[in-house]
């Protein structure tokens, strides 16, 4: 009976605060619910990816009901001094622990808001490329072109140097045709011109450029510069590679090898 009295005695001592805790928990919970609505409204209209909005969604939910639980124990006179350091201590603790997980994470959310790159570009990054087949919050997996799965952690790809093939509509194809010393120069560039221009998958705006670029030690080395659309680039590079060499062979053009000439003076 004494407890039962003990209990008593601090329910009518406490009242007024328990019944202010209670009322400020059930309306902290009701905020915390409409401010995570409202934030997932403004981020699916701002197109953050699906796979962000729910893990922030969670995430802030999580972390504003907590703050408002450690209110409320403060408010009905529990001492959270000592609770909140030893909180703080565990949290850099894990922080530590995890420093290079909480840095693919971070790493993952600069990713899906500012966006480098999508699901289904093609991009080279830490050495590999392939084409992004899935970005999620710690790693972005690539799939090579010979079908082999990479997965980068997302630290690396928000901090390190990253080229996207895909994201640019257009895209230059650059080739470097060697022809031996002594042929003719503008007999060759005609027929480079007029392969180029006959395949309609070129753009003409740029147009194309063609120039004598280098004689190098076997060879003289003509430039040649075309655009094209980017779903475009492999099919034109290589087919304009195949018609030139082609062409070449039968026009009788020499495409040379490297080769060095020794002259043996006889005393």
């Amino acid at each position: 009976m004494e407890n039962l009295d003990q209990i008593y005695l601090w329910i009518v001592n406490n009242g007024i605060r328990l019944l202010g805790a209670i009322v400020f928990l059930i309306l902290g919970f009701w905020i915390v619910k409409v401010f995570v609505r409202q934030a997932v409204k403004i981020m699916t209209k701002r197109n953050v990816d699906a796979g962000l909005i729910s893990f922030s969604r969670s995430l802030i939910a999580i972390a504003l009901k907590v703050l408002i639980v450690i209110s409320v124990m403060g408010m009905v006179g529990i001492e959270m001094t000592s609770f909140i350091a030893v909180l703080g201590a565990a949290g850099l603790a894990i922080g530590l622990a995890f420093q290079g997980t909480l840095s693919n994470f971070a790493g993952g959310v600069m990713i899906l808001i500012f966006k480098p790159f999508k699901v289904g570009d093609y991009i080279e990054a830490q050495g590999y490329d392939g084409s992004v087949k899935e970005i999620q919050i710690f790693n972005t997996i690539l799939s090579t072109v010979d079908n082999k799965i990479i997965f980068i952690p997302n630290g690396a790809l928000a901090t390190g140097t990253l080229t996207n093939f895909t994201q640019q509509e257009t895209r230059r194809v650059d080739f470097k045709f060697g022809v031996a010393y002594g042929t003719d120069y503008q007999k060759v560039r005609k027929i480079i011109l007029d392969i180029i221009n006959a395949d309609p998958r070129v753009l003409h705006d740029p147009e194309v450029f063609i120039g004598l670029g280098e004689m190098a030690d076997s060879s003289i080395n003509i430039i040649t510069r075309a655009w094209t659309k980017t779903s475009d680039y492999w099919g034109v590079f290589f087919d304009v590679n195949e018609k030139i060499y082609e062409t070449f062979n039968k026009e009788g053009i020499e495409i040379p090898f490297p080769q060095m000439d020794v002259h043996i003076k006889k005393d």
